[in-house]
C-alpha cells in the first residue's frame, strides 16, 4: 500500500502519536509509567487498529475496536490535564487531535456500513 492510499485516519493516527509521546515524555516520573503508558499503548493499539482495518475485507469489527479504544484515551487524557500532567494549551491541542481522529474513524465507518448496505 503506497502512501497516498493510506487511509487519512492512518496518518493522523501516526501523527498524533508523533506529537504525543514527546509531551509523555514530559510527565512526572510518577505519572509517566502509568498514566503515561497507558495513553500511549492505548494510541499505539488505535493505530494497530487501524492499519488492520486498511488491509483486512471487514473493517468494521476493527474500526469499532478502534474507536472504543479511541474514547478511553480520551478519557485518560482528560484525567492527564485534571490532574495537572499537561498544560491547558497541550491538553486542548491533544483533544483536538483526537476528536479529529475520532472523526475519521466515524466518518470510515459509516462509508463502510453505507458500502455495505448498497446492492
Amino acid at each position: 500500500m503506497a502512501v497516498s492510499t493510506i487511509p487519512q485516519a492512518v496518518q493522523s493516527c501516526h501523527e498524533l502519536l508523533l506529537w504525543l509521546i514527546p509531551q509523555l515524555d514530559k510527565f512526572p516520573r510518577v505519572r509517566r509509567f502509568t498514566l503515561g503508558e497507558r495513553i500511549e499503548s492505548g494510541l499505539l493499539e488505535v493505530l494497530e487498529l487501524l492499519v488492520e482495518a486498511a488491509y483486512s475485507r471487514n473493517k468494521d469489527t476493527s474500526l469499532r475496536r478502534a474507536n472504543l479504544k479511541l474514547e478511553v484515551v480520551r478519557h485518560l487524557w482528560r484525567l492527564a490535564h485534571e490532574l495537572k500532567v499537561t498544560a491547558t494549551r497541550q491538553y486542548e491541542h491533544g483533544a483536538r487531535l483526537l476528536d479529529d481522529l475520532g472523526r475519521q474513524i466515524g466518518g470510515w465507518l459509516r462509508s463502510q456500513q453505507a458500502a455495505e448496505s448498497s446492492p
